[in-house]
């Protein structure tokens, strides 16, 4: 039986950007319209995930065999503009992504990526074949970053302390 976490609870509604989550009324309308939860069978549900945080089941949304609960959510905002209480739910995702990641359980992918813009200065660093084309195409050359004021201003987000240490 899942326990209601009365703290965590509070902690979402108080973290709600528009306060708008005590006015979701579970009427489905953000999973009819959610574009993960039409292709996955079910398994994604934004109304079962608003539901299990207004209830405070913290237990029903963190851990690696809730992953998908919460990083199922692309940040599509369909839900968002369908929603008849203008609740915004990608605001809520996105705040239990980020504790998710604070409990060390973001998805590899997601924290190898950052990692990558935190080393590079952006996701994909320039490959030689990219660069080749486009100088064939007549394009401008692809200025480097700062890789200094790139680490310099996710250092600041503290997002150095939420990754996960590289073993040496």
């Amino acid at each position: 039986m899942a326990t209601l976490d009365f703290d965590f609870r509070n902690q979402i509604i108080q973290s709600d950007i528009g306060s708008t989550l005590a006015y979701c009324y579970q009427c489905a309308t953000c999973s009819g319209a959610c574009p993960v939860a039409q292709v996955t069978q079910g398994r994604y549900n934004p109304r079962r995930l608003i539901l299990d945080a207004l209830l405070g089941l913290k237990e029903k949304i963190f851990g690696k065999e809730n992953a998908f609960n919460i990083w199922g959510c692309t940040v599509c905002d369909t839900c968002d503009e369908v929603c008849p209480q203008k609740v915004e739910l990608t605001e809520i995702f996105t705040i239990l992504k980020n504790m998710s990641i604070e409990r060390g359980e973001g998805p590899e992918y997601y924290t190898t990526q950052a990692s990558t813009i935190l080393e590079n200065g952006k996701a994909i660093p320039m490959q030689p074949a990219i660069e080749r084309r486009r100088d064939q195409l007549g394009l401008p050359k692809v200025l480097t970053p700062d890789v200094n004021e790139v680490k310099k201003l996710l250092e600041s987000t503290k997002l150095t302390e939420k990754l996960p240490k590289k073993e040496e």
